[in-house]
């Protein structure tokens, strides 16, 4: 097993975390509007989001660290991996902008719905290269769908 780099691990993990945090700023009044939506059933209240963001940037920092570091995969494989994490980490940055800041619920819907894809692309491209990378990349999926179920319901409820 190769010895991991805390150093580069830390800033894999921060710079995920920087991104999730400038997305939150630029989104500015997320709980006074989110508190003024009729939300689905199983909407979890909104002070529980930013910690459920902490520790899933934590892991997709983590998750791009071992397939950077990872000597496993061609050198396509690897390319194509870094494409589709900044991707699916620039749309992630946007769906808060575009539902909070902007208030524009379905076309925020249309920007998750495209996340939920490029996060699936993205683990299947770190699967190539590093297990468990694709494996702490399922927490974040999960907690994705769920929010296009949310995002949705909003749509429809609002």
């Amino acid at each position: 097993m190769k010895k991991i780099n805390y150093p580069k691990l830390l800033l894999s993990i921060a710079i995920a975390e920087g991104v999730g945090l400038l997305s939150a700023l630029l989104s500015r009044g997320q709980r006074e509007f989110y508190s003024s939506l009729v939300r689905p059933p199983l909407s979890p209240p909104g002070w529980l989001f930013p910690i459920v963001w902490v520790l899933l940037y934590a892991m997709m920092g983590a998750a791009f660290y071992f397939v950077k570091t990872s000597a496993r995969g061609s050198y396509s494989d690897h390319r194509s991996a870094v494409i589709y994490y900044i991707l699916q980490l620039a749309v992630n940055f946007s769906w808060s902008i575009v539902f909070f800041r902007f208030e524009a619920l379905l076309t925020a819907a249309v920007v998750i719905i495209l996340l939920d894809l490029l996060v699936i692309i993205t683990m299947m491209q770190f699967r190539l290269i590093n297990k468990l990378a694709f494996w702490l990349m399922i927490p974040y999926l999960v907690w994705i769908l769920f929010a296009t179920y949310l995002n949705i319901g909003i749509v429809l409820l609002n």
